[in-house]
Formats: structure tokens, sequence, C-alpha cells
């Protein structure tokens, strides 16, 4: 990492002497902020969930594709199924 110029120092210690934001807005706006990462995190979350469960219905489908036809297999397409349909309204 490279060494801050006396300029970069200067501001970091005493910024532009001026207030930018009262405690109250930058409080304000940092729980806006957290509640945006918030919002992200549990987007994330839950694509990362549906991603996961159709990787799990397509093995459990390569499963009963290799089984003879009947109950096992019948089973195992019903269990992928029932994977997909874990959370419905997140289904596409």
């Amino acid at each position: 990492m490279s060494e801050m110029s006396d300029f970069q120092r200067k501001f970091l210690a005493h910024g532009l002497g001026q207030k930018l934001w009262t405690q109250e807005e930058f409080d304000q706006h940092l729980s806006e902020a957290k509640a945006q990462i918030m919002a992200v995190a549990i987007e994330t979350s839950r694509t990362a969930i549906m991603i996961e469960r159709e990787a799990c219905a397509e093995l459990v489908d390569k499963l009963a594709s290799l089984e003879e036809e009947g109950e096992t297999c019948t089973a195992l397409k019903n269990a992928a199924e029932a994977i997909r349909d874990r959370i419905p309204s997140q289904r596409q």
C-alpha cells in the first residue's frame, strides 16, 4: 500500500472544516444504508436457496431416470417435485 500524501493526511485529520451532516442526518442515512444492505442480503440468500433447491431436484430427477418404472421411480419423481415446490411463491 502506498504512503498517503500530505493533502490526504490533512484531509483525513481535519476534513474541509465544514459539517457535512448533522448527527441525526448521518444516523438516518446510515439506517437507510443498513436497510438496503439487509434487503440485498435477504434477496441474495433466497436466490441461493432456490438455486440449491433446483440442483437437488435435478439430482433426484437423475436418480429417478436410473430406476425402472415403478414405485421407486415414482417416489423419486415426486420427491423432486416436492423439493421444487418447497416455496411455491418463489418458483418461476
